[in-house]
């Protein structure tokens, strides 16, 4: 997608939300009938699903599942580990069978989202085939989620390792099939503070805003510190939010071809994205209780498009303070140049060069 006002597009849509803020939180069981949507806005791609045949026809045949669902977190697990539904025609097709029929895949890499459990499926068989028996897909950190959940990955094949990413998959509550997901990885080309300067160039021109007010809480569930993080505390108080960072948090921002590390560096760019006419819009949350993956838009002042992304975070079992972060931004151009061609000369690698296998711990 492109800013319809200016020609520096290529690098704002690399942009990663400020942590300063935050969200609302309601915790529901996934197999209750009372459990309240994880959607902090309508999707924008609702209202194709009234465009959808009652049944879709195709040359993939894909049956429902039967039996009872799994859980968020263990299904994607069966999924991507046992299965290898990004490195195997087997695999893709399980993920297939596991899909609602309306299913809405986000995949940031493609120029247009994939609608339906038929679509989706042939969208995971190619991506398989053009990595089988080339690579496969690890999962570096998983959420805990039940009605949804999120997951860092790392492309690996041979002895090295390359493109990373994060996927968010939120299931539908009363049939626990798979409703929609979102995938992102991460950009080849790392701007640093470019972007930075890109954005407050964009928004020169807007005016500062009253603090927001909140009421100060200390949730203890991930996904609660997520929304407190960006519904209630973003605008107001970067304090407040460095409050609920722990001493070592160790935080990815995908812009950037290093981590920052410590509450002094997060703090530094939490206040350097901190600017007027930059606002951060939750969409989706999982509800984890130890990590926390949700979905989000960059609303710029100034310019007409989103820029969408996902974070992950993770906080520890005692203190329930943040330890660890991690942002990735879609691409402005999809897909992307660098990404498609480093994917067409290395498919089990995604990248130009790796890097030895298990040297980023955790996908860092």
């Amino acid at each position: 997608m492109f800013f319809s006002s200016t020609k520096i597009l290529p690098f704002l849509l690399l942009v990663t939300p400020n942590h300063a803020f935050a969200p609302i939180s309601t915790r529901a069981s996934f197999f209750t009938t009372t459990s309240t949507s994880l959607q902090a806005s309508n999707g924008p791609f609702d209202f194709l699903k009234n465009l959808l045949p009652k049944e879709p026809s195709s040359t993939a045949t894909v049956e429902k599942p039967a039996g009872k669902v799994k859980r968020a977190r263990e299904l994607i697990r069966s999924l991507v580990e046992e299965e290898e539904c990004f490195s195997t025609e087997k695999g893709a097709k399980a993920f297939g069978d596991v899909c609602a029929v309306d299913v809405l895949y986000e995949d940031c890499y493609e120029p247009q989202p994939i609608l339906g459990r038929v679509d989706v499926t042939n969208h995971m068989l190619s991506k398989a085939k053009q990595r089988q028996n080339r690579g496969s897909v690890r999962i570096d950190r998983i959420t805990d989620g039940d009605k949804a959940c999120g997951f860092a990955w790392t492309w690996t094949s041979g002895t090295s390792e390359g493109l990373r990413g994060t996927t968010f998959i939120e299931l539908n509550a009363n049939t626990g099939e798979i409703q929609y997901i979102r995938e992102i990885p991460e950009p080849l080309y790392k701007p640093g503070d470019l972007t930075l300067e890109l954005l407050k160039a964009v928004t020169k021109d807007a005016q500062p805003k009253e603090p927001a007010q909140y009421e100060q809480r200390t949730p203890t569930m991930a996904s609660d510190v997520a929304k407190y993080l960006f519904c209630d505390v973003q605008g107001s108080s970067v304090d407040e939010s460095m409050r609920l960072f722990d001493d070592s948090i160790i935080y990815r921002e995908f812009n950037y071809e290093e981590v920052l590390r410590g509450k002094d560096e997060v703090r530094k760019f939490i206040e350097d994205f901190s600017f007027p006419g930059i606002t951060f819009v939750p969409t989706k949350f999982d509800d984890g209780e130890l990590s926390s993956c949700f979905t989000w838009e960059v609303t710029l002042e100034g310019a007409e498009d989103t820029i969408k992304g996902i974070s992950l975070y993770e906080i520890d079992e005692v203190s329930r303070k943040i330890t660890y972060v991690r942002d990735v931004p879609e691409s402005a151009i999809k897909p992307p140049i660098l990404g498609k061609l480093a994917r067409q000369l290395r498919p089990g690698l995604g990248v130009f060069s790796g890097v030895p296998i298990g040297s980023r711990e955790g996908g860092k």
